[in-house]
């Protein structure tokens, strides 16, 4: 995540693409990858579906994160999945996202943790958000949802349905069910493909390999992260599948995260050419008890992060090139062209240095803010740090 994301979006007026194309190395393989899912509104590139080219190799999958797909027309699902079953779909959810307080959307899938409405899902599906909602598939039954916590680090994240109760939850495999996985293994898929919603689509195949390794970067090679112990799949995982549950004899094993469609084969005739990535669900629930029990770490945030509301310019120092209307950065009179000085009375000299200071704290914190406008002039305000999109 850039500094720009950790302390504030783009006004509406000048939207910025939150969901871009990232591309990724699968250990051992050359590859074109793309993360984070469609997301469509204006301003934002439809990763997910979009293709980024790897021009040392003609014959390179490309790899999409499988997550958010939410399209203003319908997306076709590949032939190689197909409806998903009543049993298939227990514990399945759907999620709608709205990002950068209306400037997009995106869709993904998630899978009930309790019968209160506690929801695991991938990180990615639920980055930039700033309204969520989840519709339980079985009962067609939607909430409000509020982030309990996120690890954007090992990509999981877990969410709280407003006025949940008595939902059915997924078959949630042991870590028993987890050590007996093996190579060869049918396994099925499921989630929103295509992030149509509905009825969910499944796509079977088989374990490939357990405990891989894939490194994500953004298109620039820079950003990179490294997802690590992950189940490799010959399932046809699409966008708008991310956070869904991938089973073996009806036992979810693991939360599909990852996928690549091969650009050589042509999918709707010859069957699935897929690779599918799947955090190990005993590794998904691991983090998410601790989000649950309110550890914050290196890489766990509790909740929403604090927020200022600027969005900074790419020179050196902490220069301001917008401010979100009605942000507490707003109502204390910063804008564009000032450059934010102290926090606190903490010198700040660089956007990652203002996001340091600004992750010390939680929403509602009062913060005192130092900035020199255009002309020169320093300034101090106290200001109340509000909720602002999920990370």
């Amino acid at each position: 995540m850039d500094e720009n994301e950790q302390t504030g979006p783009t006004p509406p007026t000048a939207p910025r693409g939150r969901r871009r194309a990232r591309s990724v190395v699968a250990a051992g393989v050359a590859a074109a990858v793309v993360l984070g899912g469609a997301a469509a509104g204006t301003g934002y590139l439809l990763t997910g579906h979009a293709t980024a080219t790897d021009t040392a190799s003609a014959a390179v999958p490309s790899w999409s994160h499988g997550g958010a797909g939410r399209h203003t027309t319908s997306t076709a699902v590949d032939a190689a999945t197909r409806s998903a079953t009543t049993t298939e779909e227990t514990g399945v959810v759907d999620i709608d996202t709205v990002l950068d307080y209306g400037t997009g959307e995106a869709a993904g899938t998630g899978i009930v943790l309790t019968s209160s409405g506690e929801i695991l899902t991938n990180n990615h599906v639920v980055d930039g958000a700033t309204a969520i909602t989840v519709t339980v598939v079985a009962t067609g039954t939607t909430y409000t949802a509020s982030v309990v916590g996120t690890d954007a680090t090992d990509d999981v994240a877990v969410l709280q349905l407003a006025g949940a109760s008595g939902l059915t939850t997924a078959p949630l495999g042991t870590s028993a069910d987890v050590a007996a996985l093996a190579a060869g293994d049918t396994a099925t898929a499921v989630g929103n493909a295509g992030g149509t919603g509905g009825t969910p689509t499944a796509a079977t195949g088989t374990l490939v390999a357990l405990d891989q390794t894939i490194t994500a970067g953004d298109s620039t090679g820079a950003n990179s992260e490294q997802l690590t112990g992950l189940l490799e799949v010959s399932a046809d995982i699409q966008a708008g599948d991310s956070g869904g549950p991938l089973s073996v004899d009806g036992v979810v094993v693991g939360m599909d995260t990852a996928a690549s469609n091969s650009s050589t084969t042509d999918t709707a005739t010859t069957g699935a050419a897929t690779t599918g990535y799947a955090i190990p669900i005993t590794t998904a629930t691991t983090i998410a008890a601790q989000i649950e029990s309110g550890v914050s770490s290196g890489t766990i945030q509790q909740g929403d992060p604090a927020f200022l509301g600027v969005d900074l310019g790419q020179g050196a120092g902490v220069t301001i090139s917008g401010v979100l209307a009605g942000s507490p950065a707003a109502t204390a009179g910063l804008g564009a062209g000032d450059t934010i000085t102290a926090v606190d009375g903490t010198t700040v000299d660089s956007t990652s240095a203002l996001s340091t200071a600004l992750q010390a704290h939680r929403p509602q914190d009062r913060v005192d803010v130092t900035w020199t406008d255009i002309d020169g002039a320093s300034h101090t305000a106290t200001v109340t740090l509000t909720a602002g999109p999920a990370v």
